[in-house]
């Protein structure tokens, strides 16, 4: 009798390659959009201190998720969203994916609504801050991912800690493409804009613990400064092939269940070693076991590049907003990928800042270059949709003026 084959153990890179070329980019004709919204947390005291964890659960009650509260069924929140945790008290909400940035934004605040009330009958505020001002980076989820992380970033320097715990973003999702040339088309666009629609929505001047100098996103600092192997954006004209090249030559972040039979609950990875190694029997002396698919898709969850491929495209290059101007990042997203007339249109538009990553970080719209692409952009996208074209016009206008959406909301 034939012996049966482990299907999903990893024997060769090529055969690792061409699945993460499979599961993160998911071809057929763009039609979905969805987002998750970040908020920090706080006690409703004058020390603003943060919120025990067990007291976020029992105010989430059923919609508590598992990292918080094992026992709780997850449940989604009335329009669909799935409430998470970050290791600082962070509280995120994801939602379904939805055909129309118009249903998205609806679906997320009648969410966004539901959240801030079970929390304050519990005394607990979500604050719209992109990055914390005030507090000391201190991890509450005691999880071996985080713990892993932790120690891997505090090896680098002080931003993993920060981002980890007092930072907050936007972040966007969108179907690749259709096609192998729609994916790439798209992917350079998300890219090349990057650095404009960055600067066009950095709010985050300010961060607790940051070593001296001024940014306009101390948020996205912290990602460009963190593990830059981990974070680097990957321009590419074929993201299909290089997205599984570049992901199994990142160091691993952990390995899940530890290294060994008997582990502790100690998920950190041999240092400097890559799946790719881990692939080859590399480690064979430190982890008592070669990969298998599901190793592969949880490594796949420890890369952070400003885009990541994920089966959708993952926008993570931008800051919370101040009130519901989350709104408008989306809506501007969902138009310029409208179609692929637009996508060219928007991609000629952000080639003069294509790149600029740090200096989109660092300078904002106080750099002409990117405050003319951001606004150009902007404007692009107003028309485009029309539910939202007061607003990204606003925004385009206050792009011109060299304010931030944080400037505009509390004039």
């Amino acid at each position: 009798m034939a012996m049966a084959v482990d299907s999903r153990r990893l024997t060769t890179r090529a055969a690792a390659e061409a699945y993460v070329g499979g599961v993160c980019f998911k071809l057929g004709p763009p039609r979905l959009i969805g987002a998750e919204l970040e908020w920090l947390t706080a006690r409703d005291d004058p020390a603003r201190t943060r919120p025990d964890l067990g007291d976020i659960a029992a105010a989430l009650g059923p919609h508590a998720p598992t990292s918080i509260a094992p026992s709780s069924p997850a449940l989604s929140l009335p329009s669909g969203s799935a409430v998470t945790i970050e290791p600082g008290g962070q509280i995120e909400i994801s939602s379904a994916p939805l055909s129309s940035a118009e249903d998205l934004c609806v679906a997320l605040a009648a969410d966004e609504a539901v959240l801030r009330r079970l929390l304050r009958a519990a005394g607990i505020t979500i604050r719209s801050h992109a990055a914390d001002r005030s507090r000391q980076a201190e991890r509450l989820l005691r999880l071996p991912r985080y713990r892993a992380m932790e120690e891997r970033f505090d090896g680098i320097g002080p931003f993993g800690r920060l981002m980890m715990c007092n930072t907050a973003a936007t972040q966007v999702s969108v179907d690749a493409g259709a096609d192998p040339a729609e994916v790439a088309a798209r992917w350079r666009l998300l890219h090349d804009a990057g650095p404009a629609l960055l600067a066009a929505f950095a709010c985050s001047p300010r961060l607790h613990g940051t070593p001296d100098g001024g940014w306009a996103s101390q948020r996205m600092r912290t990602w460009l400064e963190l593990d830059p192997d981990r974070t680097r954006p990957l321009h590419t004209a074929d993201p299909i092939a290089d997205y599984g090249r570049w992901a199994l030559d990142v160091p691993l972040l952990c390995v899940t269940g530890g290294r060994g039979a008997d582990s502790d609950g100690d998920w950190s990875a041999p240092p400097g070693a890559t799946f790719a190694d881990w692939i080859a029997g590399a480690l064979d002396a430190e982890i008592d076991r070669r990969p298998d698919l599901a190793d592969l898709d949880y490594h796949l969850t420890t890369l952070f590049p400003p885009v990541r491929a994920a089966g959708h495209l993952e926008v993570r290059y931008l800051d919370a907003q101040p009130g519901d101007l989350w709104r408008v990042p989306i809506a501007a997203l969902a138009a310029l990928l409208g179609d692929r007339d637009t996508v060219a249109e928007a991609t000629a538009i952000a080639a003069s800042t294509a790149g600029r990553w740090r200096d989109g970080a660092e300078f904002g719209l106080r750099d002409g270059e990117l405050r003319r692409a951001a606004s150009e952009l902007l404007f692009l996208a107003a028309p485009r949709s029309p539910r939202f074209e007061e607003e990204l016009a606003s925004a385009a206008e206050r792009c011109c003026r060299g304010m931030t959406p944080a400037e505009e909301y509390h004039r």
